[in-house]
């Protein structure tokens, strides 16, 4: 399996290392350069193969909609978007149906 990590923090970061063990290709992003396998959210898609599997770790309000929004404009139909954070499921429902309407 192979996945994108949006959000490599304390919980981002472990999951990431968690995953590798495990045998999986994980492809991480982080405003924090230190922590980053690449340096923005398209180099972070364009290194996936699709259909891509993006799993976003980053705090809930504007972080989650900006990235969410910035995802819906690099992906493409088929690709999945896992929203892990800790928003509110009323605006888990609203992005969800963001990008469902692009596929």
């Amino acid at each position: 399996m192979e996945l994108g990590l949006v959000g490599l923090g304390k919980m981002g970061g472990n999951m990431r290392e968690r995953i590798r063990r495990a045998g999986h290709t994980v492809i991480g992003y982080d405003r924090n350069a230190d922590l980053a396998d690449v340096h923005s959210l398209e180099e972070l898609v364009g290194k996936l193969k699709g259909p891509r599997v993006v799993w976003v770790m980053v705090p809930a309000g504007a972080a989650t909609q900006s990235t969410v929004d910035e995802l819906g404009e690099l992906l493409e139909p088929g690709d999945v978007v896992v929203d892990g954070g800790n928003s509110r499921w009323t605006d888990d429902e609203k992005h969800a149906e963001e990008l469902a309407a692009k596929g």
